[in-house]
């Protein structure tokens, strides 16, 4: 008989640390591709995935019996190979892949260490495969850790503190790399969270009052710009025209390809191009006009400040409230892991104690049940307990345990 194989937890995926943008961006999942994975995943029968992919890092989550069974899926559905994927990537497997969540919820994985945009990203990612079905109650519990470990980081360390993202980062580097900044016309193209985040720190770090927004849909741009004075927007069909106009280009527009290309930029022109888009949505050859300059998501994610200074020294004390989150998680694991041995011995021993009740109501005159009810239910409950505390010592098999139950009390 073919012995079945055992399935592991793997996290595996690539990230800014080992790979640049234009990996980072082969690897991308757009929302439909996520779905199309999650769909496929769940056809193949893999019990429990989910996927996050952000413009730093995309992973998969889940069950398998080997990592290479997750790899296939994930190149699949992307534009990245096999080969690449080898080269970039990170395989996290059991407990690390389970410590890989706690440090990526945290914020301790951001390229900008704190930034906790992560954790909006990480709910919607476990959301949109629970919708799908994809999800089993290990990740479930696992996630509902993860964000209590999030929730006590951000409220009991500095990990946090003061204001650095990638859309921060961005209004910082026109502050320190632009004279007369103030005065400058800036185009913001794209209203996703990245975008929005940016106007409002252009609002809140600058006096510019030449700000103007374009979006794709010209209701929300429309909706947005009557929250933050100083804001105009201009229509889709006007962009080339704004960008003639702008000394500073901010794109966040989130799309599969450039949505930034030579026919939207004259080749004299002047311009500051930020891309803060993954994959990244500004053309490269764009880079070869003399008077651009092109900055993406990891020339930005290099800025620090006395922030960061702060955000390192916290790190020890994130851990130690991850740790905690992880011994949590890792003690339900492990009662979950003997509950059909603990279950069938209880089951065992109620049966052996209604028996012997039955008995002695027969043979004992105003024999008191109720008393002899509690007396039993305690001494079943120490011997569940000394049981639990054994198997933990021992280490001994789920199976094995099993055995030994039914040959002591079946036969």
């Amino acid at each position: 008989m073919q012995e079945k194989k055992q399935i592991q937890f793997y996290n595996i995926g690539v990230s800014y640390k080992k790979a640049d943008t234009s990996i980072r961006g082969k690897f991308s999942l757009s929302k439909e591709n996520q779905i199309a994975l999650l769909n496929t995943a769940k056809e193949r029968g893999f019990d429990g995935v989910f996927v996050l992919s952000t413009c730093n890092r995309t992973e998969i989550t889940g069950f398998a019996e080997r990592p290479c069974q997750l790899i296939e899926l994930f190149c699949e559905f992307t534009e990245g190979t096999i080969e690449e994927f080898a080269k970039f990537s990170n395989i996290y497997k059991n407990d690390e892949a389970i410590s890989q969540l706690f440090r990526v919820g945290t914020g301790l994985e951001s390229q900008i260490l704190g930034d906790y945009e992560i954790v909006g990203q990480l709910k919607q990612a476990f959301k949109q495969a629970k919708s799908l079905k994809t999800t089993n109650t290990y990740l479930e519990r696992l996630m509902n850790n993860v964000l209590q470990a999030s929730k006590h980081v951000k409220n009991l360390t500095k990990i946090s503190s003061g204001t650095t993202s990638v859309s921060y980062a961005a209004v910082q580097y026109i502050i320190n790399n632009m004279a007369d900044y103030e005065t400058k016309n800036i185009l913001v193209f794209g209203l996703g969270k990245m975008g929005k985040h940016t106007c409002k720190n252009l609002a809140q770090y600058t006096n510019n009052k030449s700000v103007c927004l374009i979006n794709r849909t010209e209701e929300k741009a429309a909706e947005f710009v009557k929250e933050l004075k100083h804001i105009r927007k201009a229509t889709i069909e006007n962009l080339s025209q704004e960008i003639d106009k702008a000394d500073v280009l901010i794109v966040s527009t989130g799309a599969e390809k450039p949505t930034i290309t030579k026919n939207h930029i004259s080749e004299n022109k002047k311009i500051l191009i930020l891309d803060l888009s993954m994959p990244e949505n500004v053309a490269l050859d764009l880079e070869h006009y003399q008077g651009v300059k092109l900055v993406n998501v990891d020339e930005l994610s290099k800025i620090t400040d006395e922030t960061l200074a702060i955000r390192q020294q916290e790190i020890p004390f994130a851990e130690a409230i991850i740790e905690s989150h992880k011994k949590e998680f890792n003690d339900w694991q492990q009662q979950r892991k003997f509950s059909p041995a603990i279950t069938a011995l209880k089951n065992s021993l109620e049966t052996i104690k209604n028996d012997e009740i039955n008995f002695q109501r027969k043979k004992i005159p105003n024999f008191d049940e109720h008393q002899a009810e509690i007396i039993s239910s305690r001494i079943i409950q120490k011997i569940t307990t000394q049981f639990v505390k054994h198997l933990k010592d021992e280490e001994i098999s789920i199976s094995q345990s099993l055995e030994v139950i039914h040959k002591v009390f079946q036969s």
